[in-house]
């Protein structure tokens, strides 16, 4: 068979499947399981693939037909430019976050936590673009942690980038210039009607149950505590949480508070800065 009947034919398979996407996706699970780049698959359209590429190309397939995430398949997430490893043990990177990374660059922090930083993607992203800079990625999961110290290891920032275990309330002592955290945001409600896709990423990189908001209302105080005179604190947010995270950042003493939207217009991001007399 040749390799775009071979596409043709899952892209149908992905369709009827319900999965979004169904082209890009067949088209990217061809690409990993060929070993070829996008313009290599491209110029190789019309080659008869080998019976081995085909059988790991319709393994993937099939486990897409049943919802994996395409990262959890092919092992990689494309963020910020760069390529990082992922696995069910990880929340899988969205193109919404690199929101943080974007705003964190501002300023040129030299002291970096990020918290819940699962696969380290916003810490390592700031790190590569900032050097001379450290930081260090928390977590509560130690195999999360595994994950984020591998791509550390992978983009050479092992000397730059710590991993702590430990919950919101667990901050390694700073001061900091800069704080940025994905929490875990769905309420209970939003968890019972996810995308299927999401029952293979973890449940508590997700959502902390009842109204979603328990993460911001236990991290915000020590993350007040923690940062340096006119520091800031980067959060990503659920789309209907923005006055309710900024009423918390307010309450522990966060000056400066703006809502940012992301390119569907809906609210993404609040940032804020540690008043100077705190």
């Amino acid at each position: 068979m040749i390799r775009a009947d071979a596409i043709a034919a899952a892209v149908l398979r992905l369709g009827a499947a319900g999965v979004p996407g169904a082209e890009r996706d067949a088209r990217l699970l061809y690409r990993w399981a060929a070993g070829l780049s996008g313009a290599g698959l491209q110029a190789n359209l019309t080659e008869i693939a080998p019976q081995e590429e085909l059988d790991r190309f319709g393994r993937a397939v099939a486990a897409r037909e049943a919802r994996h995430p395409v990262s959890h398949i092919t092992g990689m997430r494309a963020f910020w430019g760069r390529c990082f490893r992922v696995t069910p043990d990880v929340l899988d990177p969205r193109p919404e976050t690199e929101m943080l990374v974007a705003e964190g660059l501002i300023g040129a922090p030299q002291k970096i936590l990020d918290l819940g930083t699962g696969t380290g993607c916003i810490l390592l992203s700031l790190l590569a673009d900032l050097p001379g800079s450290t930081g260090i990625g928390l977590d509560i999961s130690s195999e999360a942690l595994g994950v984020a110290a591998e791509n550390a290891a992978r983009l050479g920032l092992l000397d730059s980038a710590a991993f702590c275990l430990g919950s919101w309330a667990d901050i390694p002592p700073g001061p900091y210039d800069l704080i940025v955290s994905n929490p875990p945001y769905l309420s209970e409600v939003e968890m019972d009607a996810r995308q299927p896709e999401l029952h293979y990423e973890p449940d508590k990189a997700l959502s902390p149950g009842g109204d979603g908001l328990d993460a911001y209302r236990a991290l915000i105080p020590p993350a007040a505590d923690a940062l340096a005179p006119k520091g800031r604190l980067l959060l990503e947010i659920g789309a209907s949480q923005a006055k309710d995270v900024m009423a918390l950042m307010a309450q522990a003493g966060f000056s400066d508070l703006a809502k940012h939207t992301d390119l569907d217009g809906r609210d993404r991001m609040i940032t804020g800065q540690i008043a100077t007399d705190s």
